[in-house]
């Protein structure tokens, strides 16, 4: 039998264009490739309707997630190898570590139980980064794509790379994994049955770096002895689009390219200098409106070629080019080259399977379900405004929600304009890894509310009240009657049972923004309103004791959930619900033991509510503004009376006065301390509030008691002014010369 090693990049275009003229020459009547021999079964679908990128994917049957992956572009070694066999009706295996061995081998790694491995080097993750620091290039990369992929000579070089790759395995000789020692035994078993079968000519294709373990048999009883008693689980296998976004990353059997896009160009032309590949740059600028002639393509290829000759290479690299588009094009501005390398270095190019390839029934569904609510999927993002009076809308908003009850968040959902609970707007971007978040929910159900519904059940034991309001939330808008009745008995059981007032208060916003659903969405949500109030109720009760000695950060903290809890009950609005609500922030306006911010937001409520007025009002703020009390309380008061809007200071001349002159009362040293919770204060206020307060204290605008108020008010200002020298005295002033004045 004769063998022919034929030594590839996993996804690299001169070996796969070398690869096709090997085989020409060599007529097998058997190929090898490198990869899980249970990909065997399922390489009938890989005809003309298969449009890669396209990865094969295989699972564990008990453990989805446990999965891995086989990435093929066009411009792959082993994806022209499949091609090749199956034009000419040659036999085509894989002779890789299957995949049940493969993915209980990484089960067990997990878990520490594999056996004693040897630390892997960087030589190993990319052997060709010694040989391309040894030829004066930055990275295996470049050095590769310089050497062989844009190499016109044919069988040359895979005897070149036979020869690199024996000659670093043999001078670094260093340790082997028992992992990718299992893997090389496998190969050659693989090989020793196609000779025992009679096979005269075999191409063998593999990743480089095991050209030289094949090329070498050792005794069968030592290859024996390494696969003897490898972990073994159960798995399936099928084929899946890929991405080349996806294909730029390692994945698989680790092999992963920075520029697929470029890649593609290579594979397509061959012989171009630069002319298409710049004209390809050329005609994405102009699409984004920039002015970009002929003459820039011109001048972009022939610098190119330039700084080639300058490197002595024998043709222009993608660095060559991105340099000649960055200075002719860009004008020396690397900005724009983000549109080059998203558009065109990596492309957005996805895969296209056949639909007769069997499929789990939970993915059948889903893509059933995205062809009739025409939503396509892309790699590229895409925005969806759904009006949810529309019956279509409606269904493709109960779709995506039911999505993302399963984790699988293909649509995130953006903030809608306007205030309409009609509106939703949705950004669609696929990615291929969702692909094992369908096969892994499929568990649960075979369609998608079988499995919707299902999961979230199974999450209902142990979730808190948080966790049962998010679930709910999701569920009213996801169409599912069976789970929302559920929820809702779990959330009155569990909201019975809270004693944080916190946690209490954090679900009520929540559980009054879904009422608000039903009558787009027509769910029965009565008892939910029930169960809200009931909440409301245990609040009101609980929340005075909570509100007195708290740290300043928790009282902030507390201050956001009532503020968020008093629009949620006036968003319900209930009779009872708004009158225990407000007896809770009397008791907490009436008790100085209450957190100063907190206890100043209760005031400035009863006082928007008309509860508290004239010398009540001014009691309040007397004692809350006095000079017996710290600065820093006082503003901390101020700043929760003043709490979501600042027009109270521009309409109250009073109220104005009274701060302003407490303001003007601080000493240098307090002022300076309080003036950070001013400021965060009045940074809560408009634009339009801060600029009108502006001009009032400029202006001083103000009205300030007169004389003849302060008459009216029973105060003796003849009298008063008797009292300034003895006062000054104990207070260590100097008296003025003239007393009689103020």
């Amino acid at each position: 039998m004769n063998t022919h090693i034929l030594g590839i990049r996993h996804h690299g275009p001169g070996c796969a264009r070398h690869l096709r003229e090997a085989l020409e020459t060599i007529r097998p009547d058997l190929i090898l490739v490198e990869g899980p021999p249970e990909a065997e079964a399922l390489l009938q679908w890989a005809d003309d309707q298969m449009q890669p990128p396209v990865a094969l994917l295989f699972h564990e049957t008990e453990t989805p997630r446990n999965s891995v992956f086989y990435p093929f572009a066009v411009f792959s070694p082993e994806w022209q190898a499949i091609q090749y066999a199956r034009e000419h009706r040659i036999p085509l295996r894989f002779m890789d570590l299957p995949a049940t061995h493969n993915l209980a081998w990484h089960t067990l790694k997990n878990t520490d139980e594999v056996p004693e491995e040897t630390t892997e080097t960087a030589i190993h993750a990319d052997p060709t980064g010694y040989l391309a620091e040894a030829a004066g290039y930055a990275d295996g990369e470049k050095w590769w794509e310089a050497m062989f992929e844009q190499r016109r000579d044919g069988m040359a070089m895979f005897e070149a790379i036979a020869e690199a790759m024996t000659t670093l395995r043999q001078t670094l000789a260093l340790p082997e994994t028992r992992y990718e020692q299992t893997r090389e035994a496998w190969m050659r078993k693989t090989i020793r049955q196609a000779e025992r079968e009679m096979y005269s000519e075999v191409a063998i294709i593999c990743g480089a770096w095991h050209v030289p373990a094949l090329a070498t048999m050792p005794k069968q009883k030592d290859d024996n002895e390494l696969l003897k008693g490898l972990p073994k689980v159960k798995t399936e296998g099928t084929w899946v689009p890929w991405t080349y976004e996806r294909l730029s990353l390692g994945s698989g059997y680790g092999a992963g390219i920075v520029s697929p896009g470029w890649y593609h160009h290579l594979w397509q032309h061959p012989q171009d200098d630069g002319t298409i590949w710049q004209t390809s740059v050329a005609t994405l600028f102009r699409q984004k409106d920039m002015d970009i002639s002929t003459a820039h393509v011109i001048e972009a290829v022939r610098l190119g070629h330039t700084l080639a000759a300058i490197r002595a290479l024998p043709f222009a690299g993608l660095d060559e080019m991105n340099e000649a588009t960055t200075t002719v094009m860009c004008m020396g501005d690397s900005f724009p080259m983000q549109l080059i390398h998203n558009g065109l270095v990596v492309s957005n190019r996805m895969g296209v399977v056949p639909d007769g390839i069997p499929r789990p029934p939970l993915q059948a569904d889903i893509e059933k379900q995205q062809k009739k609510l025409r939503l396509p999927v892309s790699v590229d993002y895409k925005d969806y405004q759904l009006d949810l009076r529309k019956e279509n809308d409606l269904e493709r908003s109960i779709f995506l929600n039911r999505l993302q009850l399963l984790h699988i968040h293909w649509g995130t959902k953006m903030t809608a304009t306007g205030k309409g609970t009609f509106r939703e707007e949705w950004r669609l971007q696929w990615n291929t890894s969702y692909l094992i978040d369908i096969i892994a929910m499929g568990t649960w159900g075979n369609t998608l509310p079988e499995a919707a519904t299902a999961y979230v059940l199974h999450q209902l034991n142990t979730a808190t009240l948080t966790d049962v309001t998010n679930l709910l939330q999701h569920s009213l808008l996801a169409d599912l009657p069976e789970v929302t009745d559920a929820l809702t008995n779990r959330l009155a059981n569990v909201a019975a049972s809270a004693g944080d007032v916190l946690q209490l208060m954090e679900v009520v916003p929540g559980l009054v923004q879904m009422a608000r659903y039903g009558n787009v969405r027509q769910n029965d949500t009565e008892k939910l309103t029930q169960v809200a109030e009931g909440i409301i109720t245990r609040i009101c009760i609980a929340l005075p004791p909570a509100c007195c000695g708290v740290s300043d950060d928790a009282a902030t903290d507390l201050l956001e959930q009532m503020s968020a809890l008093n629009e949620a009950i006036n968003t319900l609005q209930h009779a009872d619900s708004s009158y225990l609500w407000e007896q809770a922030l009397q008791a907490i306006a009436s008790n100085q033991q209450s957190a100063p911010i907190l206890n100043g937001y209760a005031v400035r409520f009863l006082y928007d509510r008309r509860m508290l007025e004239g010398d009540e009002l001014n009691r309040y703020l007397s004692f809350a503004l006095s000079v017996t009390n710290a600065p820093a309380t006082a503003a901390g008061w101020l700043e929760g009376f003043l709490r979501g809007s600042g027009m109270i200071l521009l309409l109250d001349d009073v109220l104005w006065h009274t701060i302003e002159t407490w303001m003007a009362s601080l000493p240098e040293d307090a002022f300076i301390a309080v003036l950070p919770l001013l400021r965060r204060t009045f940074a809560h206020f408009s634009h339009a509030e801060r600029r009108k307060m502006g001009e009032k204290a400029k202006n001083n605008t103000a009205a300030q008691p007169t004389k003849t108020q302060v008459a009216e008010a029973g105060i003796d200002h003849q009298r008063a002014l008797q009292a300034l020298p003895i006062v000054h005295r104990l207070l260590g002033i100097t008296s003025p010369a003239n007393n009689t004045t103020a």
